[in-house]
C-alpha cells in the first residue's frame, strides 16, 4: 500500500510560543490538519478529511464561526482532500472509504466531498456526534456537515490486543493491515488508526496528544498554552492522559516498528511528508 501524508487544512492560532514552544509571543502558532491517503488494491482510502470544500466556499457556516476564530483557521482549495486527491491523478469516487479519527469539525468537515464514501467510526463517536446533547458539543460536532447522511459503518465490538493496546480492530471491507486503536479522552469515542505500510506501522493519533515534545522518550514537554487547550477541549480527562503515556512508551519502546503521530503537528506532518 502507498500512504501519502496531507495537511488538508492550515490553522494560524494567536499565542506564539504559548503554543509551540519557538520564540515570539504576538506571532501566530501553525497547525496542520494531517490527513493520510491510503491505496489500496480497491480503492482508496482517506484517513481524515479536513475542513473540506464546503468549509472554504463558507467556513463560518460550516466550521463555526468560534472555531474558526480561535484556531485562526482560513481554508483554502488546495488544501481540501479533494484537491490533494485530483491532484494525484484520481477521481473523488476512487475514495471508497474514510476512516475518522473522531467527528470534531476539522476532522469531517470533508465527508460531504465523497458521498458515495463509507464513513468507518467508532460507535460512541457517532452517537454523540449525531445527537450533541449540550451547546458544547453542538459547537464541536456540526449537523450540517453530517447533512449528505454518510454511509456509516459503525463500531463497537471488542477487539484484539496491538502492542499493548486494547480492543484493536480490522475494519469492514478494508485491508487487514488497516486497524482502529480506540484512543478515548479527546472526544468520547476517539480513535487511532493504525496502517501497515509494509516497511512498518504508522500510526494516526488523531488529537490523542497535539504537541510533538509530548511524546519525548527522555523529557516530556508542551507549551502552557498548548496544554491549556487540550485540557479545555477533553472529554475524558483520565483516559486522554493514559493513552499520551501508552503513545509515549509505544513509541519509545517500539521506535523502529512503529511511527506515532497527531493530527495538528506541523513538526511530525513535515517530518513525514518529506518522507
Amino acid at each position: 500500500m502507498k500512504v501519502h501524508h496531507l495537511n488538508c487544512g492550515t490553522m494560524r492560532a494567536p499565542g506564539g510560543k504559548f503554543l509551540d514552544g519557538q520564540p515570539g509571543l504576538l506571532r501566530r502558532a501553525e497547525l496542520v490538519a494531517h490527513c493520510l491517503l491510503i491505496e489500496t488494491g480497491d480503492g482508496l482510502v482517506l484517513v481524515d478529511t479536513g475542513f473540506g470544500r464546503q468549509g472554504v466556499a463558507r467556513p463560518g457556516a460550516w466550521l463555526g464561526t468560534p472555531f474558526t476564530v480561535m484556531v485562526g483557521a482560513k481554508p483554502v482549495e488546495t488544501e481540501t482532500a479533494a484537491h490533494h486527491v485530483e491532484a494525484l491523478g484520481h477521481e473523488l469516487e476512487d475514495v471508497r472509504h474514510i476512516i475518522c479519527t473522531h467527528l470534531d469539525v476539522d476532522h469531517a468537515g470533508g465527508l460531504a466531498d465523497f458521498p458515495n464514501a463509507v464513513v468507518h467510526v467508532r460507535a460512541e463517536e457517532h452517537d454523540v456526534a449525531t445527537a450533541p446533547r449540550n451547546g458544547s458539543e453542538k459547537l464541536r460536532f456540526r449537523a450540517n456537515q453530517f447533512a449528505h447522511r454518510p454511509l456509516w459503518s459503525k463500531y463497537d465490538e471488542a477487539g484484539d490486543e496491538w502492542f499493548g493496546f486494547q480492543a484493536v480492530r480490522e475494519l469492514k471491507g478494508l485491508p487487514s493491515e488497516i486497524l482502529l486503536v480506540p484512543l478515548a479522552g479527546h472526544t468520547e469515542g476517539h480513535t487511532g488508526v493504525a496502517v501497515d505500510t509494509g516497511d512498518g506501522w504508522l500510526l494516526h493519533a488523531g488529537d490523542a496528544y497535539f504537541f510533538h515534545g509530548q511524546l519525548d522518550p527522555v523529557k516530556p514537554h508542551c507549551p502552557p498554552g498548548m496544554t491549556l487547550f487540550q485540557n479545555m477541549v477533553q472529554t475524558l480527562r483520565q483516559p486522554r492522559l493514559e493513552n499520551v503515556e501508552r503513545l509515549r512508551e509505544l513509541s519509545r519502546e517500539h521506535a523502529d516498528e512503529i511511527t506515532v503521530f497527531s493530527a495538528h503537528s506541523p513538526v511530525e506532518y513535515q517530518s513525514l511528508s518529506r518522507g
